[in-house]
């Protein structure tokens, strides 16, 4: 029998509860901890026993003095081995979920605390998995993350992506590499009955936005028939799956120029070329030219980055999905579709909404709104964590 190993241990300040910890919170902040000399030199990314303000056990932890989330909780037994064994089994567990959601082997496979891995991304791309070890407890066990891959999943190529402000904060370095197998170039992946190009390596996040999928599919509904308008496109995300769907043509809007190469090759794999075109540059300007051009389309969605990534940035961020809604609501034709979306998880779902049908009165349209969207099952919600209920869309009908 494997002994127990023993852990480091840290305590809560007498002002802390270890309530919400018990009841299921994944973080401990380190204004919470008696952060004395001791635990200061605790290495960024060991496992520590986290005790609540009398001393009495309360979990397992991955650690990081330097980190705003100085504790994340990987167990609320304190007799975890956090080992091999214990990695392997979180994934086994992951991948039976998807599993049951997918018939092909594109999706996130693991979302970071819903997932019970926090702080950890991956998403798979058949025989590619793309992981963002975004905490350094992850950093430290890439190896046995990459082992758990290979012989769970048969993984034959594994991307260390480490883009993100995430990574930042907890003191990690930003280089993506390839730590198993090779990659000569974009992964094809089969989604909504299209052919998506997903740069695992350069691209943006880790190539592809898998969350959007089913909002995707909802938008290709509307779409057939007509034309499509697909602003802040990225790879194409939902001018594909409306052409896959029998829209006329859609037009991808974004500020990449490598990004619409790749929606374009995606279109020819998918043989959508001769109806699918693109535009780079800035969203807004090419919207407000669109407008002034008299241009209108049966369907508008508009998928930007996030303009609100934390609270300081919320006013400025609702200001933009404002202006965003205004200007594609100038597009739509009567009867048309818009699709607004946000994947700031600092705007909340009404904030966002409000923001949206302020700037859709100033473009003196009159909608109604026929459907609410979020990420899909494969980007599970933590109980606990709103942050982890980041991405919302509202659909609606210009009258």
């Amino acid at each position: 029998m494997t002994d127990t190993p023993t852990y480091p241990q840290v305590k809560l300040l007498l002002k802390a509860s270890p309530q919400r910890v018990r009841f299921g919170f994944p973080w401990v902040f380190s204004n919470e901890l008696v952060m004395d000399r001791r635990t200061r030199k605790i290495p960024a990314g060991d496992i520590v026993q986290m005790n609540d303000n009398s001393g009495q056990p309360l979990a397992l932890c991955a650690f990081n003095a330097e980190s705003k989330i100085a504790g994340r909780v990987l167990s609320l037994n304190v007799d975890t081995q956090i080992d091999q064994a214990w990695i392997n089994a979180k994934i086994a567990n992951a991948a039976a979920h998807r599993d049951r959601l997918f018939d092909t082997p594109f999706y996130r496979l693991v979302h970071a605390e819903a997932d019970g891995m926090p702080g950890v991304i991956i998403d798979r791309f058949g025989d590619v998995f793309a992981v963002q070890p975004n905490a350094a407890w992850a950093e430290q066990r890439m190896p046995m993350i990459v082992e758990a891959l290979v012989g769970i999943l048969s993984a034959k190529v594994v991307v260390k992506n480490a883009s993100g402000r995430a990574r930042k904060l907890e003191g990690l370095d930003e280089e993506t590499v390839v730590v198993h197998g090779t990659l000569d170039g974009p992964v094809p992946v089969q989604m909504n009955g299209a052919t998506y190009m997903a740069d695992v390596l350069g691209g943006q996040k880790t190539g592809l936005f898998f969350d959007q999928r089913d909002n995707q599919t909802f938008a290709a509904r509307l779409a057939r028939g007509g034309s499509v308008l697909d602003v802040f496109s990225h790879v194409g995300g939902f001018g594909l799956a409306a052409l896959a769907r029998g829209a006329t043509s859609a037009l991808a809007v974004d500020g990449s120029r490598a990004a619409l190469d790749l929606a374009e090759e995606g279109a020819s794999k998918s043989g959508f070329t001769d109806r699918f075109s693109t535009h780079a540059g800035d969203a807004f300007e090419a919207m407000a030219g669109l407008i002034a051009e008299g241009r209108k389309f049966d369907v508008v969605v508009c998928d930007p980055p996030a303009f609100a990534p934390n609270k300081q940035a919320l006013e400025a961020g609702l200001r933009a999905y404002e202006r965003v809604a205004r200007l594609g609501a100038q597009l739509v034709a009567d009867g048309g579709y818009l699709c607004l979306c946000s994947c700031s998880h600092a705007a909340g779902l009404e904030a966002f909404r409000t923001a949206s049908l302020r700037g859709i009165g100033k473009a003196g349209r009159t909608t109604q709104i026929i459907h609410s969207g979020q990420a899909g099952p494969d980007h599970p919600v933590h109980p606990h964590l709103a942050e982890s209920a980041y991405l919302k869309s509202i659909f609606l009908r210009m009258l």
